[in-house]
């Protein structure tokens, strides 16, 4: 249905504090009205009109609605905005829309997702980091307070269908298992319709999908073409035909957030090889030529410079030249990943165009929830599971040569070197993680409207930030920001509508004033100016110094639009007083204290965050599947035990998984292979020890286990696994290491079958356990007296677990 067109003079005439229409919108749900009239006796009597039912909807000309956010994707990226990569969707948009050359995120994943939600800083609604390292700090705790209500909720609230597809990294930890509560799910924060995966990443080929809180797989297989980012945007295309050939008068608001481009980076080969042999000349040379692009482009001025390389990133010449083979696929593989998906992001465009609702519906495609990921080490990866664990020199030159296929493919986790993450940001200094300074922060971004303003194919160069989006879609859509939701007073927005500048390239900007601070890395951007310091390097597992020792820089960005131009020596009375106004803007939004801790935060008890499981032994029963690290004991590090109660029916031999964490890249499975017991230890896709009973599970009721004996002596070191059945042994092996801190942040445990990629070469899916599991146990302390799991031990276990 197509709607008035509205131009943006008269939307910055509307006040955000009412309506466009007489409803009153401030106090959200709207109270139902009791109905005051008299009511005759008869429902024939003439006296028995009421009025009549009217569904709620969004006052009129309220747009469609369409926030598309990519992953880790750096300013110079693409070759809108100057980048090597091809984004003809991106471009199609800012053709017709307008650029954002000075957009800006919060440096890291989920407090720019939590804040772009809310339409407040990451620190007020809890986001100083990820969910897994959440402490019990005010400004930390990795929970969204109900006194910042979404932009999805308010959106629901006024008759707006609401739907979420891709990535959702807002969850707390404790919270993601199939127990819920899921009040924290999209669901529960304004989503209608939630279709994507709960975490930081997922694997493309093999993602661990949820369909609103019940987890699905994928509707085809990896052999028949399958990627979460086509499977994603089928979905969310799909979920738009039906509201509008449904609802047509009732608009809707998508938040699209594919995985991509954070890693691994997944790409069918032929959108790789469309960039082979493109980036031989390196990095350094790529970020010359990016950076001569994006001054013939306008998206930054003629007269800035090109930061310095710092001397923690290499440049390409002092790579070896045996390793650069490997360098150049990784870009080629993450170059394909970013035009894949934005060729996806066109579908959904092309979807709107082909319903007539494309020129009424608001679209921002930001370019990345923060600078492009350094997170991949100097020589990058085929599997970033061992970066996790801290194993190091096994992937040599000569290794990932021979495994160069593989890049890109189902069979890696791959991520590239830091090297090309610095070129991704080009012109910026630094990368995602560093808050303070532009290679973290500044991410391209397109608004296209065509019902709502008039410019085309043009630069907007005002200060934004990604809490300046909820304020603008509301004063789009006529509506107020609501005092009250779900009885709860609200914290007003942080972030300035964007409108005044749609149609006014030359409007002052309205958001004069904005802290940055992630991991300790902190600046403050107030009226052109930067004061900032970078208090630790990415790579580097440990904070530079203290934070009293952090050396603060100075720019004029006024002047010096790179920040290549250090001031601080020049005008140390403005730093001084920049300085100030951070510590008061980081206490007012709750930064403080600035917290750099690493292992500690890690550390649920530490941190003071609740932990799903606790004590030393967990009971799962048949059913339980997609349980992410979090919500399992921890078994790494330590002598421990896996048993399970199993029936097996007369005349068939036991096969398939009874129970697995993990996947292909890393994690242990214990099931039945041609009668026997069998347990596979994957030691993070670089070898996998498997050990088989001599003898066969018998018919009936029996007992199986595996019994782990840690050698000690340190992290991540060897030991024997044994089996057994019944109590008696069946077989023994040794492995000689072991993961110390994540088998995978994507593959789940799983009981009766397994889900996404397999653990064991000889357990493929589908692999459904042919007998009965009554129950498995997890114990992650071993008295050394017995081999068996009694009922009385089992049942002193529940109780106590109570």
């Amino acid at each position: 249905m197509k709607r008035k067109k509205m131009d943006s003079q008269t939307m910055n005439k509307a006040n955000t504090m009412t309506s466009r229409d007489k409803t009153p919108r401030q106090v959200l749900p709207i109270p139902d009205q009791p109905y005051l009239g008299v009511r005759p006796l008869d429902a024939r009597d003439p006296a028995a009109k009421f009025p009549r039912i009217t569904p709620l909807r969004p006052p009129a000309g309220a747009p469609n609605v369409v926030v598309i956010l990519l992953d880790d994707v750096g300013f110079g990226a693409t070759s809108t905005f100057g980048g090597p990569i091809n984004t003809p969707t991106l471009e199609r948009l800012a053709q017709n829309g307008l650029k954002y050359n000075r957009f800006h995120t919060t440096a890291l994943c989920s407090p720019t997702r939590s804040a772009l939600l809310t339409g407040r800083n990451h620190h007020t609604v809890g986001f100083a980091g990820i969910s897994e390292i959440a402490t019990s700090a005010p400004g930390y705790t990795g929970i969204i307070p109900n006194h910042c209500a979404p932009l999805a909720k308010t959106l629901k609230y006024n008759g707006y269908a609401t739907a979420q597809f891709g990535k959702c990294h807002e969850v707390p930890a404790y919270e993601t298992s199939g127990a819920g509560p899921f009040d924290r799910w999209p669901t529960g924060m304004g989503f209608e319709y939630f279709y994507g995966f709960v975490g930081g990443e997922t694997h493309q080929y093999y993602p661990a999908i949820y369909e609103g809180t019940t987890p699905v797989e994928p509707p085809k297989t990896v052999e028949e073409g399958y990627h979460f980012t086509e499977d994603m945007t089928d979905k969310c295309v799909g979920w738009m035909q039906q509201q509008k050939a449904l609802m047509p008068d009732k608009p809707f608001f998508v938040y699209f957030a594919p995985g991509a481009t954070h890693a691994p980076h997944h790409v069918p080969k032929e959108w790789a090889d469309k960039y082979q042999g493109k980036f031989s000349a390196g990095w350094d040379k790529l970020r010359e030529q990016t950076f001569k692009r994006q001054k013939e482009l306008g998206v930054v001025p003629a007269d800035c410079e090109l930061t310095t390389r710092h001397k923690e990133i290499p440049s390409w010449d002092e790579m070896p030249d045996d390793l650069k083979p490997a360098l150049e696929r990784q870009m080629e593989v993450y170059a394909g990943f970013l035009e894949h998906v934005d060729h996806n992001v066109g579908r959904l465009v092309d979807a709107l165009e082909q319903m007539e609702i494309l020129d009424d519906t608001l679209i921002y495609y930001i370019v990345g929830d923060n600078g492009a990921s350094a997170e991949g080490t100097r020589n990058g990866t085929l599997n970033e599971l061992l970066i996790f664990n801290g194993i190091v020199g096994v992937e040599t030159a000569e290794f990932l040569k021979a495994n160069l296929d593989k890049f890109g493919g189902p069979e890696s986790f791959g991520h590239y070197s830091y090297g090309w993450a610095h070129a991704m940001d080009t012109p910026y200094q630094w990368t995602k993680q560093v808050a303070s300074h532009w290679g973290g922060t500044r991410n391209a971004t397109v608004v296209h409207w065509p019902n709502g303003f008039k410019s085309k194919g043009e630069v907007r160069s005002q200060f934004h930030h990604v809490i300046d989006v909820a304020p603008t879609v509301l004063e789009a859509a006529g509506l107020p920001v609501p005092t009250l939701v779900d009885g709860v007073l609200q914290t007003p927005l942080h972030g300035v509508s964007m409108a005044y500048s749609f149609d006014d390239a030359k409007a002052d900007e309205r958001h004069t004033t904005q802290y940055f601070e992630i991991f300790g890395n902190r600046g403050i951007y107030h009226q052109g100016w930067v004061a900032c310091t970078k208090h630790r390097t990415p790579w580097v597992p440990e904070p530079d110094c203290t934070f009293l020792d952090d050396v603060w820089e100075l720019y004029d960005t006024t002047k010096d639009w790179t920040e290549a131009r250090n001031l601080a020596t020049e005008n140390p009375k403005k730093l001084e007083e920049l300085k100030t106004l951070f510590l008061l803007e980081a206490d007012k939004y709750l930064v403080t204290p600035l917290d750099d801790r690493t292992v500690e935060r890690f550390n649920a008890e530490l941190a003071g965050r609740p932990e799903l499981i606790t004590g030393n032994q967990q009971i799962f029963v048949p059913g339980m599947k997609r349980l992410s690290e979090n919500s399992v004991l921890v078994i790494k590090n330590k002598s421990h035990a896996v048993t399970a109660n199993i029936t097996m029916p007369d005349g068939i031999k036991a096969e398939g998984t009874i129970i697995a964490q993990g996947g292909m890249f890393g994690g242990w499975a214990l099931y039945a292979r041609n009668g026997k017991l069998k347990y596979c230890y994957n030691y993070m896709a670089l070898e996998k020890f498997y050990v088989e009973s001599k003898a066969e599970i018998p018919a009936g009721d029996h007992q199986v286990r595996m019994e782990f004996t840690y050698d000690g002596g340190g992290l991540g070191k060897g030991g024997v696994a044994a089996l057994y059945i019944d109590g008696k042994k069946s077989g023994e092996t040794r492995l000689t290491a072991t993961a110390c801190s994540t088998f995978s942040l994507d593959e789940t445990l799983d009981i009766g079958e397994e889900t996404g990629t397999t653990v064991a070469e000889d357990c493929q899916t589908p692999n459904r356990f042919n007998g009965k599991i009554k129950f498995v146990q997890l114990d992650a302390k071993l008295d050394g007296k017995d081999h068996v799991l009694t009922p009385e031990q089992r049942f002193h276990i529940a109780m106590s677990r109570q």
